[in-house]
């Protein structure tokens, strides 16, 4: 019965502290602009270079961390589970949209995934841009946990180099989902303003890369795919806020 009443004690402690630290994520803003989406230096994926108008928007200065997570859903699907700050993963794509619901639901404001052409113009720094390679550096190391020096794990968000616009992690620690869906040749006719693939496919796109990946898969304009049920060790997100 003690037993029972200390794990019963230490339970509410660790969901105060969860919540001390709140479930809502800390917010930067991006003002809108045009850009060339894509690139020709990368894989066919990225092609063609077109150029994407955005309106403002707030992006999340981190990935969605596992505090935040079992804060919202109770549990933790992490394989990496003993680092609160380090980023949520093993979620798939429908409970990360189950997790937005109930964040909605929960401060009664509206926040989703970011487009992928938010999520690129986030990266390469908006209207801040200094053309790395990188989403903050032309140095992989500096910015992005990585297959070099990752150690094989995730690691605590904001622990290396921001970009241009004082976001952390946007290449490598985790692979980060977007709210469009992956066509192969959607680049060749979205829309030129505020695009967003909302046709319903296989995939989900992806970005950044992860600790996984290597510098091959870590430019700001990199596009990879998750299928909507697939758990993945290397995969999370960070979140849209409309205003």
């Amino acid at each position: 019965m003690v037993l029972r009443l200390c794990i019963g004690f230490v339970m509410l402690f660790l969901h105060a502290q969860l919540w001390a630290q709140g479930p809502e994520p800390e917010m930067v803003f991006v003002e809108g602009g045009t850009f060339q989406m894509g690139t020709s230096e990368g894989t066919k994926k990225e092609l063609p270079v077109h150029a994407v108008t955005l309106n403002n928007f707030y992006i999340g200065k981190y990935e969605i961390t596992q505090n935040q997570w079992v804060a919202i859903m109770g549990i933790n699907p992490s394989t990496f589970n003993t680092c609160g700050q380090c980023p949520v993963e093993e979620a798939t794509p429908a409970d990360i949209d189950t997790f937005i619901a109930k964040l909605n639901a929960l401060t009664g404001k509206k926040y989703r995934l970011p487009t992928e052409a938010e999520w690129e113009y986030a990266a390469i720094g908006g209207n801040k841009s200094k053309g790395h390679v990188y989403p903050g550096s032309n140095n992989l190391n500096d910015v992005a946990w990585n297959v070099d020096n990752a150690d094989g794990m995730t690691h605590p968000v904001g622990a290396l180099k921001p970009n241009e616009l004082g976001i952390y992690d946007m290449a490598g620690n985790v692979w980060e989902l977007c709210s469009d869906w992956f066509a192969g040749g959607y680049y060749k006719n979205s829309p030129a303003t505020n695009p967003l693939n909302s046709k319903k496919a296989v995939f989900r796109v992806v970005r950044g890369g992860s600790w996984l990946s290597g510098p091959e898969r870590c430019y700001s304009q990199a596009r990879n795919v998750n299928s909507k049920h697939h758990q993945r060790a290397n995969m999370g997100f960070r979140l849209v806020l409309e205003g």
